[in-house]
């Protein structure tokens, strides 16, 4: 049967897809929160509600290319003070999808978005000095922890939007970009796997994204390659600014769309 058919896709569309997907993979490894466009173009293309659950395995891959690439630069002690507030969040957001509208969805996760970045902007001019990653453990940090965790938990159930918010905390964690990458990469693949059996459950997942998924899956090796090519020749400096632009990019298609 052909994939594009099963979505009434057109060439053009699902060419869209497949450069959404390639995106996808070049987050990963690359500059983490760009993949919010990708969400974008598949909520413009596909039902929103809908291309949450296409979008999810998708993302996936990416997070497995990511962990095969970064896994020596994962700081363990922070995902495991993040993971029980995102667990919260995962559960909050899988209750607001039950009645919030595609309107209300991009509306709240836009508004995060924007308000974390300019949070964000402000606390590095602010700080004179960048904190090491062990600085969470101060209380401080691990109420910061938390509040993030709740949040990336919440926009990554009802939009996969998790990336950006993460993004920010590690870097007002002061991760440096290897630590960033590899960090981030065990972190969304296991709230990823997590989100399976919840988009299910609400019907964002059947055998028809699945095989949208098989078609579209592809293209996310070449854009993982592309990133890790990229990552060696960005500087610490420019990795953050792409970091912070491609949240607030995502957080004002979320609020205009």
């Amino acid at each position: 049967m052909n994939t594009m058919t099963l979505w009434d896709l057109n060439a053009w569309e699902f060419a869209a897809l497949a450069f959404a997907a390639l995106l996808v993979g070049f987050s990963k490894t690359a500059v983490s929160g760009a993949n919010t466009v990708s969400l974008a173009i598949f909520a413009a293309v596909l039902p929103a509600r809908a291309s949450t659950g296409v979008l999810l395995p998708i993302l996936i891959a990416g997070d497995l290319l990511a962990v095969l690439t970064y896994r020596r630069h994962a700081h363990w002690p922070t995902l495991w003070r993040l993971f029980p507030a995102v667990a919260a969040g995962v559960v909050v957001g899988t209750v607001f999808l039950m009645w919030a509208d595609d309107g209300a969805v991009r509306t709240s996760i836009g508004a995060i978005l924007l308000l974390m970045a300019g949070v964000t902007v402000w606390r590095r001019r602010k700080a004179g000095a960048e904190e090491e990653p062990d600085a969470v453990t101060t209380r401080a940090g691990r109420a910061k922890a938390r509040s993030y965790g709740v949040l990336g938990g919440f926009t990554t159930m009802v939009a996969n939007a998790g990336g950006p918010v993460m993004s920010l905390y590690l870097l007002s964690a002061g991760f440096r970009k290897m630590g960033f990458l590899g960090t981030s990469a065990f972190f969304f693949l296991i709230v990823n796997t997590s989100k399976l059996p919840f988009s299910a459950g609400l019907g964002l997942i059947d055998a028809r994204s699945l095989l949208l998924d098989a078609a579209l899956v592809l293209f996310v090796v070449p854009g993982a390659l592309l990133g890790r090519w990229a990552v060696d020749r960005i500087d610490q400096r420019l990795f953050e600014q792409l970091v912070i632009a491609a949240t607030v990019v995502g957080g004002l298609q979320l609020l205009v769309r």
